[in-house]
């Protein structure tokens, strides 16, 4: 039985969004108009407006947006920590063992 409740109460769109309004206010820091980041990130202005406005973008231009606003290494730790469904798997982990995931359907 799973005891665990998830708190995630934010949908992709507004973590997006918050990602996006996050980046304006450092480059606002930087004092960098949208064309100087885009320039800087090397990612077209259209899409760099488009991102602020929408929070839309590839990974890949997120990625370079983080390494011209020298935060890259946050987006290494993403995914790094074991996700525990029980206090049982917390105090039963000695090791770490590979599982296949369940198929959908």
């Amino acid at each position: 039985m799973n005891n665990i409740i998830s708190l995630n109460i934010a949908t992709p769109a507004e973590v997006a969004k918050g990602i996006a309004a996050r980046v304006k206010a450092r480059r606002l820091e930087l004092d960098l108009t949208q064309e100087g980041m885009s320039a800087r990130a090397g990612i077209k202005f259209a899409t760099y407006r488009r991102f602020e406005q929408t929070g839309e973008i590839s990974l890949r231009g997120l990625l370079q947006i983080g390494f011209a606003l020298n935060v890259l290494h946050e987006f290494e730790a993403l995914f790094t920590q074991r996700q525990y469904r029980s206090l049982d798997d917390v105090l039963n982990n000695s090791s770490i063992t590979r599982k296949r995931g369940k198929k959908n359907g």
